[in-house]
């Protein structure tokens, strides 16, 4: 090894341990120190990436990882994540070219289906079978659901839709397939395959052409009648509350709180209701003190349980997880706790979603900063709580 190999060597440790002690700012200054000349070695580069990235540089961070997909084009963790920074800033025609790229990396290539037949890529295949399956968590499936009709009127097809078991009853209620199965059934012959998260680039999405047809998913009738009689009686507003997405998510760490957390939310007067599922369930045992809260947790057996109750509540209030999607898709309101690094799917800076019209998000101004946001909770729960009341004085008045 010469002495500037060594050297870059040295930095790229040192680097190493600024940015697993979270000293982002630094690790930049280094890099660019050493990188000033704009040559140097890729996983120089990739830190660099890292450090624009947490920092939500994203401009940087996609000029970065731009030039080390251009200089390594086989790299494809590098192509996914430029992906992620293209869609997060709402460049959907490259980003989704880029996101097909995300069954080339190790740790995701276990989940590719392997099919004989040919990916459906937009074209008119009328008198052919597509089957379009979903691939990832209850949430992609909740909010690409929305394509399926889009995808039968372009392509002409008879459509066989392969979604998840728990997902398979309220997908019977979406429009534009010929035949649901559930995933793990062997499909009918088909001649096109397109996975659902692959019908935004076969369709050419694009951010003005969202959110199309809302709602797109719908409550069991059934369902709803179940939970109307149980919710009957309780003070409003009634408020939905998730606080924890899944243990295994890459970013659960900055993404989910505990229940003691939301204790500025704890307002009289609300009747809060736990949807929370997963080992995080247990926490409604003790809530924050103040708050009025019912857990339904070993109530919902499915989502059509969910879908139901969302349909009741006044709002729901959410981390990043499935039932935020479930509610987006259903046209119910929903209130989103974002973390400092969000998802792609939420874009960045803005209060709304265009995917989900009755959605607002609530964003973290600095890593690790939820007070800010669970005291702007706050302050949309009292409006809430007075625009309820209002409402109901309002009806009792007329009722008069």
């Amino acid at each position: 090894m010469n002495p500037e190999q060594r050297d870059l060597n040295a930095v790229w440790q040192q680097v190493d341990a600024l940015l697993k002690a979270e000293c982002w700012a630094e690790a930049e200054v280094m890099l660019c120190q050493t990188l000033a000349s704009g040559t140097g070695p890729v996983p120089l580069w990739r830190q660099l990436y890292t450090a624009f990235r947490q920092q939500g540089k994203f401009a940087a961070a996609t000029q970065v990882m731009d030039m080390i997909v251009q200089t390594v084009p086989g790299d494809m963790s590098a192509r996914f994540d430029l992906s992620e920074m293209l869609l997060l800033q709402g460049e959907f025609t490259r980003g989704w070219r880029e996101y097909r790229f995300r069954y080339k990396l190790d740790h995701t290539r276990m989940f590719e289906r392997h099919m004989q037949k040919p990916r459906w890529e937009g074209q008119s295949v009328k008198g052919k079978t597509l089957l379009i399956h979903d691939e990832q968590g209850y949430g992609d499936t909740f909010q690409f659901l929305r394509l399926v009709e889009q995808a039968q009127e372009r392509s002409g097809a008879h459509i066989v839709l392969e979604v998840n078991q728990e997902a398979s009853s309220l997908a019977r209620r979406v429009r534009g397939y010929n035949q649901l199965i559930a995933r793990g059934t062997l499909p009918p012959p088909f001649d096109f395959h397109c996975e659902l998260m692959s019908l935004p680039a076969a369709l050419g999405l694009q951010l003005s052409q969202l959110p199309g047809r809302m709602p797109y998913l719908f409550a069991n009738p059934e369902r709803v009648e179940k939970w109307r009689a149980r919710l009957a009686g309780l003070p409003r507003p009634l408020v939905g509350l998730v606080w924890a997405g899944s243990p295994t998510h890459a970013n659960d760490k900055r993404r989910s709180l505990i229940l003691a957390d939301l204790a500025p939310l704890a307002l009289e007067g609300i009747t809060f209701l736990a949807l929370q599922k997963g080992p995080a369930a247990e926490q409604a045992v003790t809530p924050p003190p103040g708050m009025s809260l019912l857990s339904l947790s070993d109530e919902i057996h499915d989502f059509d349980d969910t879908a139901a109750i969302l349909s009741m509540v006044d709002t729901l209030v959410s981390v990043d997880s499935s039932p935020v999607h479930l509610a987006g898709a259903l046209g119910c309101p929903a209130w989103v706790l974002l973390p400092f690094l969000n998802d792609w799917r939420w874009l960045m800076q803005r209060e709304d979603s265009p995917w989900y019209p009755a959605m607002r998000l609530f964003r973290q101004p600095a890593p690790g900063q939820w007070e800010i946001v669970l005291r702007n909770v706050a302050v949309a729960l009292r409006e809430l709580k007075s625009a309820v009341n209002d409402a109901g004085a309002s009806i009792t008045h007329e009722k008069h």
